[in-house]
């Protein structure tokens, strides 16, 4: 029995050990690794949100500050709002502006917000009214090739100039 005793605690330890692995894990994976800070959540409104969901990152300045809760449609005008999470210690002023921008080669979007010089700061809720929506590179690049098809049938078929 006295055998068995060092090899049994050593055991919990390690079970204990892959437990906290763990927990740290899926802390780190939510985005609240150090603890669920003060935050407010705040909403803006995009014609096309493509590419945009929960937990993508909330950049300002290029550096990273908070994450996407949600995003849904909303149904009187089928627009896209999006809710971001924002530490309190950021005050944006109510003329910021939220842009759906890409990141890196494959395309993973997020929000980037620019603070405008209102003297009034948006309070938690509130809805930033100054959007950019996500560019559709599939769009553009569909209507350049199609558009530049379409324009060479336009020449075809207009009469000769005399």
């Amino acid at each position: 029995m006295k055998k068995n005793k060092p090899e049994f605690f050593v055991g919990i330890f390690v079970l204990l050990g892959l437990a906290a692995v763990a927990h740290l894990a899926i802390r780190a994976g939510a985005g609240n690794l150090f603890g669920n800070h003060d935050t407010y959540l705040i909403e803006s409104r995009f014609a096309n949100a493509g590419g945009l969901h929960a937990g993508s990152s909330v950049l300002v300045s290029g550096v990273t500050v908070g994450q996407v809760e949600g995003v849904r449609m909303e149904p009187s005008d089928y627009s896209a709002i999006v809710t971001l999470r924002v530490p309190s210690t950021l005050r944006l002023p109510t003329d910021s502006m939220a842009s759906i921008k890409t990141s890196g080669l494959i395309g993973d979007k997020h929000v980037s917000l620019s603070p405008g010089a209102d003297e009034t700061y948006l309070q938690p809720g509130a809805r930033i009214t100054m959007t950019e929506s996500a560019v559709d590179l599939e769009s553009l690049i569909g209507k350049m090739a199609f558009g530049a098809v379409n324009a060479s049938e336009e020449e075809a078929t207009k009469p000769p100039r005399e």
